[in-house]
């Protein structure tokens, strides 16, 4: 898919929602984001930004890792009303020099990654060394980041379903041990977990093993089938959705367990 396209759609959608937190807050400050605790939408509106220049120097600078001081990046002068990250969750007015600067860094970087072939070899934070990783990971946090605030000031959209397709594969493929490297998290004892695409013919059957969660490997059956749309899937991966309101047969708490072998964070 053309992930790019998405991520310039979902930008659009994260401002719009981000300019109605900012009206709809008035003197009560900037509405937090219940998925992603101890946030404002101000504090999510910098942290995108940030990671967007971040991404940009990276692969129009071919560094090997993140800009030093990558916090910083890109800063302007005159921002004595931003949110300080070390004081989140900032709940101040959204200051609209702030959704400025985002809008500019979203933009460069979709033009800095369309004008990118995607097999061209860039340092990632994954074993896939490519234009490609950058193109679909910064297409991923953006649908969850534009999920997140829209889920803060009203009833969120659904993520576009090839996108959510993706990043479910994504999730176990790249997320999963990234999360398991990151943190200390126990072994997994040979649970066999099915994740099933009720919008489509997406079927995933994770096994949780020493390694942590394997896609499509083992055989027998499962022990737990979680059915969902798309994009309820990929929320729920990315621990934005509870499992109750979905439809799950089997060992219900295996899916609670799950989050303790890839730990959501």
């Amino acid at each position: 898919m053309d992930y790019v396209a998405q991520f310039r759609c979902d930008v659009d959608a994260f401002e719009a929602a981000a300019r109605r937190a900012s009206r709809e807050g008035g003197g009560a400050g900037t509405a937090l984001v219940p998925s992603c605790p101890g946030w404002s939408v101000s504090d999510l509106v910098f942290h995108l930004g940030s990671q967007h220049r971040r991404v940009i120097e990276v692969v129009d600078a071919g560094l090997d890792g993140w800009p030093e001081d990558a916090g910083r990046t890109g800063l302007p002068d005159g921002r004595v009303d931003w949110p300080d990250p070390e004081k989140a969750p900032n709940r101040g007015p959204l200051p609209p020099s702030l959704l400025e600067w985002f809008g500019e860094g979203a933009t460069g970087l979709a033009e800095v990654l369309a004008a990118r072939d995607p097999a061209e070899r860039v340092w990632t934070w994954d074993r896939e060394q490519t234009v490609g990783f950058w193109q679909r990971m910064t297409a991923i946090e953006m649908a969850v980041h534009r999920w997140d605030a829209e889920n803060a000031v009203g009833d969120p959209g659904p993520v576009d379903r090839r996108l959510a397709m993706d990043a479910v594969t994504h999730t176990f493929e790249v997320m999963a041990p990234a999360r398991r490297r990151r943190q200390p998290a126990p072994p997994g004892e040979g649970e066999r977990l099915r994740f099933r695409q009720a919008d489509g013919s997406g079927i995933w059957v994770v096994q949780l093993d020493a390694e942590g969660a394997l896609l499509n490997h083992g055989s027998g059956c499962c022990h737990v089938e979680l059915t969902a749309d798309a994009s309820d899937l990929m929320l729920f991966l990315w621990h934005r959705l509870p499992k109750e309101g979905l439809e799950v047969r089997g060992d219900a708490s295996l899916l609670d367990r799950y989050f303790k072998v890839v730990p959501p964070q």
